[in-house]
C-alpha cells in the first residue's frame, strides 16, 4: 500500500518510554552484533488519518535473510518498507535498525525522535528499489548510478564511476551507460534502479513490488537480477511482491500480512504450499483464481 503524505498525514515521532527503552536500545545493538535481527519492529503503530495500516506490530529480520511480504492491498506491506527507508513515520513503537533506534536517537539517557541527521545517517544502512523507477531522466545511465555516491558518500568522480561499473556490469548493462532513461525499456530502467541503489552499498536492500509497473515480457529480466543478488550476495533482502512463484524460489520467510498484523509466517513451502491460516488460505485462493 502505497499511500501519499500529506499534511494529514504528518505525525510526530512518539515519545518512546524512558530509561527501559534506552537499555532496550543497547541490548539491540548487541544482539546486532550477535547475529540477532538487523531490522526489528516492536509493537509499531501507524495511521493515515482515522485508518490503522500497522496495528502493534511486532517484526524480525535476520542478517542476510530474505524475507517476502504478501497481502492484499491495504494490508500495510508497502508501509513497511516505506517506514524503513524513513518516507513515512510512525505513531507509536520502536523500530531498531542494524541495533540502532530508526525513528528515535538516545539524548541524555532517554529516547527521543530522531533529528533530520540522524535520519540520514540511518536512510545509508539501506536500499529499496520502488514501484516506479523514479530515475532522473536527464542524466545518463551512469550519472543516474554514480549522483548519490558522490553527493552523499562523498566519493570522488573516479571512485563513483569504477562503482557504477561494477553494479551495472552486474545488473547486464554495461553497455547502456551513456543512454538516457527514455532510452530503456521499463525493465531495463529498473535494473538501473537495482544498481543505482547497490552503489551505496547499503546493508539492507527493499524492494517495493519492483516488477508491478513491467508489461509482463520484461518481468523476468528483473527478476532474474534480484534473485542472482539473492544467491550471490550477503544481503538482507526485504520484497513485497505479488509473484508467488519467484517469492516461492528466492524466499527464506514469507510473511503474510492482513490488516497491518502478521497473520502467518514461515518458509514458503509452509506459507505459500500448506498455508495454516483460514485468512491466508482464502488470500491463496483468490490470487490462483485471478491469475
Amino acid at each position: 500500500m502505497n499511500n501519499p503524505m500529506n499534511n494529514d498525514n504528518v505525525n510526530t515521532v512518539p515519545d518512546a518510554p524512558h530509561g527501559e527503552d534506552v537499555a532496550n536500545a543497547d541490548d539491540a545493538a548487541t544482539r546486532s552484533e550477535t547475529g540477532e535481527p538487523i531490522i526489528r519492529f516492536e509493537k509499531v503503530v501507524k495511521k493515515f488519518g482515522d485508518v490503522t495500516v500497522l496495528d502493534e506490530l511486532d517484526f524480525e529480520v535476520r542478517k542476510g535473510e530474505k524475507v517476502t511480504i504478501i497481502g492484499p492491498s491495504g494490508s500495510g506491506k508497502s508501509t513497511v518498507l516505506r517506514i524503513l527507508m524513513t518516507l513515512e513515520n510512525i505513531n507509536d513503537g520502536v523500530i531498531y535498525v542494524t541495533g540502532r533506534p530508526l525513528w528515535h536517537e538516545e539524548k541524555n539517557g532517554e529516547l527521543v525522535p530522531a533529528s533530520e541527521e540522524h535520519l540520514r545517517e540511518m536512510r545509508k544502512e539501506m536500499g529499496m528499489v520502488f514501484q516506479q523507477f523514479n530515475l532522473f531522466p536527464h542524466m545518463t545511465v551512469r550519472r543516474n548510478v554514480t549522483e548519490a555516491p558522490v553527493q552523499v558518500l562523498k566519493l570522488s568522480k573516479d571512485e563513483a564511476n569504477e562503482r557504477a561499473d561494477k553494479y551495472l556490469e552486474l545488473v547486464g548493462l554495461s553497455d547502456q551507460s551513456d543512454k538516457f532513461p527514455s532510452q530503456l525499456s521499463g525493465g531495463q530502467q529498473q535494473r538501473v534502479a537495482i544498481a543505482r541503489a547497490l552503489a551505496m552499498r547499503p546493508n539492507i536492500m527493499l524492494f517495493d513490488e519492483p516488477t508491478s509497473s513491467l508489461d509482463p515480457e520484461l518481468v523476468g529480466e528483473v527478476l532474474n537480477v534480484i534473485q542472482r543478488l539473492a544467491e550471490e550476495h550477503d544481503l538482507t533482502m526485504l520484497l513485497v511482491t505479488h509473484e508467488m512463484q519467484f517469492a516461492k524460489q528466492i524466499s527464506d520467510r514469507v510473511c503474510f500480512f492482513d490488516k497491518g498484523k502478521i497473520v502467518e509466517q514461515g518458509t514458503p513451502d509452509e506459507v505459500l504450499v500448506n498455508p495454516q491460516e483460514p485468512r491466508t488460505q482464502e488470500f491463496l485462493k483468490s490470487f490462483i483464481e485471478q491469475h
